[in-house]
């Protein structure tokens, strides 16, 4: 019973590092750069959520101030596109990838100079609520956080194969140039696709302050993510989700069962593994381009 203890919580853990690496990879297959601001963008999406649902700030209904805070890093998603990522046109990715880590520190800086650098929690109706059957005990936070997160990930693969804005999504991913001859307003769609992984991160974060508390560095948790990304296929959506799944059920069994000091490494040591066997993650798609 223990053991499906674990499993569920680092089910509920890797659904929000599987919903920060699908925003990773969202951008990566519109743009070919890597926004390693993705999981600062998620912290920031908590802390828009507390400053707009907590007593202590502006005090808003819990489910009033969703999707505010959704629409805020959206919004925030898309200006981070249109002001700053297009005006790097023509630069090398290194380039992109130097100017997302510094806007890491940046939204770390100011998240911390709005709300302070203490953990904070969000005040939501599920916190404390538990539901039990045959002995095991499941905090209504973790079930909101793994049914929410199978409800995105349909309603995303649903958008991106049965709708025109996710299909010009997809055929700008894959071929920009050909996209633009075929009447795909590609920087439109680029932007849309910053937008949407604003949202994502939004919820990632809004999920991961319902569990537990949030400070600025809560943004570092993107690292984790990244190697999520890395371990499912940096190309692939549901390869994505599923790298998150993994991280987040192998820290809880590894704190378990391994020394304290060697626990801690453990997603990484995967991720050097899949790196060396299978560099191209678990569940990618190998498409050879002919030039």
């Amino acid at each position: 019973m223990d053991n499906v203890q674990l499993l569920i919580s680092g089910l509920a853990n890797g659904c929000v590092y599987g919903l920060i690496a699908l925003g990773f990879v969202l951008i990566y297959k519109a743009t070919e750069a890597v926004n390693f601001a993705q999981g600062d963008f998620m912290m920031l999406g908590a802390f828009v959520t507390i400053g707009l649902t907590n007593t202590e700030y502006m005090g808003l209904p819990f489910w009033m101030a969703l999707p505010i805070s959704v629409g805020i890093m959206a919004i925030l998603g898309y200006l981070l596109d249109r002001l700053l990522i297009r005006r790097m046109f023509g630069q090398s990715q290194t380039a992109v990838v130097i100017l997302t880590i510094a806007l890491g520190f940046v939204i770390r800086f100011v998240a911390g100079l709005i709300w302070g650098h203490e953990p904070q929690t969000l005040q939501n109706p599920l916190a404390g609520r538990e539901i039990s059957f045959g002995g095991l005990v499941l905090g209504m936070e973790d079930v909101a956080v793994i049914v929410v997160t199978l409800l995105l990930t349909g309603g995303l693969f649903v958008f991106f194969s049965r709708t025109k804005l996710g299909l010009a999504m997809q055929g700008a991913s894959q071929n920009q140039l050909a996209a633009y001859y075929m009447g795909i307003p590609v920087k439109r769609v680029q932007g849309f696709i910053w937008a949407l992984a604003g949202a994502v991160a939004a919820i990632a974060g809004i999920l991961f302050a319902a569990k537990g508390s949030v400070d600025p560095a809560t943004g570092l948790l993107g690292i984790k993510a990244f190697a999520a990304a890395v371990i499912g296929g940096f190309g692939s959506l549901p390869g994505a989700l599923a790298g998150g799944l993994i991280v987040g059920v192998i820290e809880p069994f590894a704190s378990r069962y391994i020394a304290a000091g060697y626990s801690q490494i453990a997603p990484y040591a995967l991720l050097l593994a899949v790196l060396v066997f299978r560099p191209h993650g678990l569940f990618s798609q190998v498409r050879v381009k002919k030039v």
